[in-house]
């Protein structure tokens, strides 16, 4: 170690630096990589046991069985977007809510709710649901700050409605069951889908009609649920069978992948060329997410050698402050971060360092129980970053898609949906039996 220098200003210097990497776009995997070693490197003072320890590192972390879910979720998310999925669950919700009032973008959240349920992606739900609905968005004359902020908004809900990756990634951090917390995940969910429903309801109640809002006839509304039936079969299939342990997330997601396969190429949407580009992207992005796990892995490595974890845990067990005091600055530090980080990542780097001090606290709850409430509000809360203005990476998404839009608008548009979630938030935190009922865990 360098001498002069504690092991905690060591450890701050290096997420200092790290914060300053990922600010000018160095990827998160890279910088998280760069720091650690180095780090390691400087408190180790030579590179035989720094590179004996990133060996290692490298083992226990691509050895975890549990990591094969997340090529699998990956692509069957791909094969989705191939059969037509988004498509048919946007007209399905078009047609269910009829062309009423509110109707096109309570169909877009419905949409979006749906799509996320089988992608997984909250930014893979904003570009494809982007795609999708905001060309009907805009025929029926949404303003372009509404179109903008449900889009936004109804793209978060692809991380938070199981199947999930980064709840995925959480469960292998805390060693929490997976489909546990996916259980834990659904109703949170469907208080996301409401929230964001109420907004609409809210933002176009005084909205005068257009000829564009009339109502789907009978033989319009069962053509689109027949449209759609398929893509809720394969959720209730995947999820169903997670949830009563008939299968494991890996063997369910496995089941997905099948049989969103066949139902894209019954659809005419999967040949030999849309085959090799599913595989090519579900590698791309696996590897990205592996690079940012082994990344992270030698950053919290260094972290545990500078001891900046176990005395920040020791800071917050005798701090003289309420553990939901404590809670609620950890949250508001993941929304900051999450407007800057992609979610997984921060989730990869922040939850190993804050989840062993926190868990230590007096919540009332076990210590699975805490696991997996802190997992759903941590996942609320990267959610939140990712639509907060004016960084917040969903908001970029939107602009791309739709680069006519004005930044003003889009965050003018946003600001309704990230008070529903504040909202939900706070519900959450209030009353942890929300996210526990479905786990089997119990509240006592």
């Amino acid at each position: 170690m360098i001498a002069g220098l504690s092991g905690a200003t060591l450890g701050f210097a290096g997420l200092g630096l790290l914060l300053a990497l990922i600010l000018i776009r160095v990827p998160a995997g890279l910088a998280m990589l760069v720091c650690g070693v180095a780090g390691s490197l400087l408190v180790l003072g030579t590179p035989a046991p720094m590179l004996a320890q990133l060996k290692s590192v490298m083992v226990s972390t691509f050895s975890n069985h549990g990591l094969a879910v997340v090529p699998l979720f990956i692509l069957m998310g791909q094969f989705a977007g191939l059969g037509g999925i988004s498509e048919a669950l946007f007209r399905a919700a078009d047609a269910a809510m009829g062309r009423r009032r509110g109707g096109v973008e309570g169909a877009t959240v419905l949409a979006c709710a749906g799509f996320g349920a089988i992608c997984g992606s909250s930014l893979a739900t904003a570009a494809t649901m982007g795609q999708v609905a905001l060309p009907e968005l805009k025929r029926r004359g949404t303003d372009d700050a509404l179109a903008a902020g449900v889009l936004a908004a109804g793209g978060t809900l692809g991380i938070l409605i199981p199947p999930s990756v980064v709840l995925v990634i959480y469960a292998i951090l805390v060693e929490q069951n997976v489909a546990t917390l996916f259980a834990a995940a659904l109703i949170p969910g469907l208080l996301a889908v409401l929230g964001y429903l109420g907004v609409v309801w809210i933002m176009t109640r005084n909205r005068p009609q257009t000829p564009e809002n009339r109502a789907f006839d009978d033989a319009e509304l069962w053509a689109a649920l027949r449209a759609v039936w398929p893509a809720a079969a394969i959720f209730l299939i995947v999820i169903g069978g997670i949830y009563t342990r008939v299968f494991t997330p890996a063997e369910g997601a496995s089941v997905g992948v099948v049989a969103t396969a066949v139902l894209a190429f019954a659809r005419g949407g999967l040949n030999r060329q849309t085959l090799l580009a599913a595989f090519k992207a579900t590698a791309i992005t696996t590897a990205m997410i592996y690079f940012i796990l082994l990344g992270a892995e030698v950053f919290n490595s260094f972290l545990a050698l500078t001891r900046l974890p176990a005395m920040l845990a020791s800071f917050i067990a005798e701090a003289p402050v309420p553990p939901h005091l404590l809670l609620a600055a950890v949250l508001l530090g993941f929304v900051v971060l999450g407007c800057v980080m992609e979610s997984l990542s921060m989730i990869i780097l922040a939850v190993p360092v804050v989840f062993p001090a926190l868990a230590g606290l007096d919540f009332g709850l076990t210590h699975d129980q805490f696991a997996v409430w802190f997992g759903i509000l941590v996942l609320i809360v990267v959610e939140l970053g990712l639509i907060t203005p004016p960084v917040g990476l969903n908001l970029f998404v939107i602009r791309r898609v739709a680069p006519t839009i004005e930044p003003a608008a889009l965050y003018r548009g946003v600001l309704p949906f990230v008070g529903a979630d504040l909202i939900r938030i706070s519900l959450l935190v209030a009353v942890p039996w929300l996210s526990l009922v479905l786990t089997g865990l119990g509240t006592n």
